[in-house]
């Protein structure tokens, strides 16, 4: 692998907490976003001359600061924020491309990590900004997604959303970046569960590209759900969004083939799900349960744990999950749960059962283009013997799908249908 690989691979990983360190500086997202691009752009300059630095995301963790110190000096600060600044030596006196010869403190760079990442998911769930832009924005910032991932998690035109992030981050410009005290934090926390959520999402079933998972985002989603445990441990949702990535994280090393190809859940080998995830799952569920009524996320953990708890596809209570969606869509009405809840009818009570809800979701504006309704409809057609129906049912959720692992995998089964 080449240096410019390497560089680019590192900086797709870190991309968002390079954003994070230079937006604290800036109050600035558009030049944060400017700086992390800068410090790529000197990487691919350096490494192929100088190397590949021993740590290549503190590196480019420095360069983003150096680049953010660059854009401070040329404002012409005011005095009190050139003291600030002058307080930190190594910064102050680094070079644009920097030298790790001087002993690198890795450490205390990765602890303050950890709080600019969190400190912008906070910032950019902002309440002077629509709870739609909040997402979309913190989606853009910390997911790494590009617009068209975005469009799709929200099922809303890319237009749309582009215009969202660029107004989002005009109205945040100037604003304090800090970690706001609790009570702030309160009112931003249901944003932030949700933009945690869906960066776990994309990576567990990409929208687009050639990969089915991108673990990376699993991990960065898994590692901010943990974070906010820790920040809110009296919070009965945080745990249950907890519980929820712990368990669907666990089914990562089974999701996949040998060769790389989709594996569904009822066709894993439950022996190579992580036990422990499993156990870490269950343990946020539980305290989730003990904290008080549950909530959307909690619910959704509560029907995970059900596929956890089974040690084989077919001792999976269905009836539970099925009443477990019943309660999830009387809190959160969406045709997306209502999708889900169908594909459990068609397990708990037959495929004749969910075909009709099937079709009424089809009706659904939000689910004209949505692959998986598409996909469900398939499966169920194909279960009640329906064969050609369901092979155009494949096709056309191929038709529909951007990730081509996806596409793929749906072509194979319309062509067994055809043979």
């Amino acid at each position: 692998m080449s240096h410019a690989d390497i560089a680019a691979g590192v900086w797709r990983i870190e991309r968002s907490r390079l954003v994070g360190a230079a937006a604290k500086l800036l109050r600035d997202l558009d030049e944060a976003e400017d700086c992390a691009q800068d410090a790529l752009m000197a990487a691919l300059d350096a490494w192929p001359r100088d190397g590949q630095p021993a740590n290549p995301a503190a590196w480019l963790m420095t360069a983003t600061r150096n680049k953010a110190l660059d854009r401070l000096r040329r404002r012409a600060m005011l005095e009190r924020e050139h003291a600030h600044l002058a307080a930190d030596d190594e910064a102050a006196g680094a070079h644009v491309v920097p030298d790790f010869v001087d002993h690198l403190d890795a450490a205390r760079d990765q602890a303050e990590i950890g709080d600019e990442l969190l400190r912008l998911i906070f910032i950019a769930c902002h309440p002077v900004l629509p709870r739609e832009a909040q997402v979309a924005l913190t989606l853009r910032l910390l997911g790494g997604l590009e617009t068209a991932e975005i469009a799709r998690a929200f099922l809303q035109p890319e237009a749309t959303v582009a215009q969202r992030i660029v107004r989002a981050k005009k109205a945040l410009n100037g604003q304090a970046y800090e970690l706001p005290g609790p009570t702030e934090r309160e009112q931003r926390l249901s944003a932030v569960l949700a933009v945690v959520y869906l960066i776990f999402n994309e990576g567990h079933s990409a929208g687009s590209g050639a990969s089915l998972l991108r673990p990376a985002l699993c991990d960065e989603a898994l590692r901010l759900a943990r974070q906010l445990q820790h920040l809110l441990p009296q919070d009965s949702e945080v745990h249950g969004l907890a519980s929820l990535l712990e368990i669907q994280a666990s089914r990562l090393p089974a999701r996949l083939d040998a060769e790389g190809r989709p594996v569904l859940l009822p066709d894993q080998d439950r022996r190579r799900w992580d036990a422990l995830l499993i156990r870490r799952g269950l343990a946020a569920l539980e305290r989730a349960l003990s904290l008080g009524e549950p909530g959307p996320y909690t619910l959704q953990g509560s029907i995970a744990a059900c596929h956890a708890r089974a040690a084989r596809a077919e001792d999976t209570d269905w009836h539970a999950i099925v009443a477990g969606y019943d309660r999830l869509l009387a809190l959160n009405p969406s045709p997306v749960i209502a999708l889900n809840r169908a594909v459990a009818v068609s397990f708990a009570h037959g495929p004749a059962a969910a075909l009709p809800l099937l079709e009424a979701l089809a009706a659904e504006p939000q689910l004209k283009r949505y692959p998986f309704l598409a996909g469900a409809q398939a499966d169920v057609l194909e279960r009640l013997g329906r064969v050609g129906e369901a092979r155009e049912a494949y096709l056309r959720a191929a038709e529909l799908t951007d990730n081509e692992v996806q596409r793929t995998l749906l072509l194979e089964r319309a062509k067994r249908l055809a043979s």
